[in-house]
Order: C-alpha cells, then structure tokens, then sequence
C-alpha cells in the first residue's frame, strides 16, 4: 500500500530532483527517512496526567503510539530525578510518514492563525525541525477535550547531504516555506 505522497515522489519529484542537482543515479536523490514529533512536557514533574494526556493526543495525531520519554540525570534546579517522565515522542517511518505529512501540509498547516509559511532554516546536514505551538491544528483532537494548549516539535530527517538539497526535498513534498 502506498500513500499519493510516496507515488508522487517516485513519479515526480525524484525525477525533478535528479534534474536539479544532475544525480547520475536515482540512488542518490535523497528521500524522506522518518518523522520524529516530540513533545517536552517540563510541567510533567508535578502533575503526571499530563503526560498520559499528551500520549493520547500524539497517538491520535500520528495513528501510532508515542512512548514516554524519561529525563537522563538529576537536576535539581528544576526538580528533576534521573528517569522522571519529561515528555512524549512518537516515530513515523514509511507509511504513516507520508500520511502524517500529507496531513500536516494540507489539512493542519492551513488552519494556524495568521499563517505565511514556515522558516527555512535547516541544521546543516539536510534535517529540518518545525516548532507547533498549539496541538488543536489538528483536526483529530477535539478542542472541547482540551486542558492545556502545548506545542511540540516535528523533525523532519532526511537522506539529503546539503540544506539546498534537503530544502528542495521538502519544497517538493509541499511544505510551504516562506519566501
């Protein structure tokens, strides 16, 4: 089973890549590898709920379950022991990667208020991370559920060398970067 994303990428935009940046073999157009959303709940060292709650809404975000992420040594300024729940994360590769984006750049992008595009600035080795700062963008949590509005940060991580290729790569799959 392959999403439209995937067909469009072997039909379209590979090809186009290999045009662009004049690839001798279709093993070198970079691809999509995974998409990571993690969430980093600080307020989870007082109240446990949120952690399940952000579980749930992760899970019927992506349609795959997220797992709880534990903090990795003592800090005492902020009240953390060593393996306290601090967040959630969830992984998406093949498949639910391509629904999951499809979903984000046509249905949950658009309904962010004032939107004009995201930044384009890439980490260097092709990767890009988006900052969402309310999870109600998406249309599978129902706001009325709602206890407290909180923003995560999607990875995208791709097989691309360069930033212009890894850019190219997501201006292609329709990631509406601001001019």
């Amino acid at each position: 089973m392959s999403t439209t994303l995937q067909k469009k990428y072997e039909e379209t935009i590979a090809p186009a890549m290999i045009k662009e940046f004049n690839y001798t073999t279709p093993m070198q157009v970079p691809r999509l590898k995974k998409i990571v959303i993690n969430q980093g709940l600080g307020e989870a060292t007082q109240d446990k709920k949120i952690i399940e709650t952000s579980i749930n809404e992760l899970t019927a975000i992506t349609g795959q379950k997220a797992v709880q992420t534990l903090s990795k040594k003592d800090i005492s300024n902020f009240k953390v022991r060593k393996k306290m729940p601090i967040g959630a994360r969830v992984t998406l590769r093949r498949d639910k990667m391509y629904e999951f984006l499809e979903r984000l750049v046509r249905v949950a992008l658009p309904r962010i208020r004032d939107f004009k595009g995201i930044e384009g600035k890439l980490d260097g080795r092709g990767n890009y991370t988006l900052g969402i700062t309310e999870q109600i963008i998406f249309p599978e949590i129902n706001i009325d559920n709602i206890s407290k509005l909180m923003g995560m940060n999607i990875t995208f991580v791709t097989s691309a060398n360069t930033d212009e290729e890894g850019f190219a790569l997501l201006k292609h799959f329709g990631l509406p970067f601001k001019k």
